[in-house]
């Protein structure tokens, strides 16, 4: 198993930055694909970003591109979620996860930090 934890979480004002961590441990070898979901009150969680360990491609859900980057320190076992632009809507407890296989479901969550951006 990979257990991961999420740190980085706070309130910003809209048009503001912040940078989530997510440092794994365990059998971090078996991981092929780190990814960022959200969940906003009421809503389903979503998918964010993802990072290919790799070779470092990366994939975002559009809402986002253009104003977050997904990147990975594989010496630290740690993947980051830059984000910029905040807005309001981008409040949401924001979860890592990570996936042994190329395509399917996550196998391993953190339990989320969270992160408010206010109008």
């Amino acid at each position: 198993q990979v257990q991961l934890v999420e740190s980085g979480g706070g309130l910003v004002q809209a048009g503001g930055s912040l940078r989530l961590s997510c440092a794994a441990s365990g059998r971090t070898d078996r991981t092929h694909t780190m990814g960022w979901f959200r969940q906003a009150p009421g809503k389903e969680r979503e998918f964010v970003a993802a990072i290919r360990w790799s070779d470092g491609r990366t994939y975002y859900t559009d809402s986002v591109k253009g104003r977050f980057t997904v990147s990975g320190d594989n010496a630290k076992n740690t993947v980051y979620l830059q984000m910029n632009s905040l807005k309001p809507g981008d409040t949401a407890v924001y979860y890592c996860a990570a996936r042994f296989t190329s395509y399917g479901d996550y196998d391993s969550w953190g339990q989320g930090t969270q992160v408010t951006v206010s109008s």
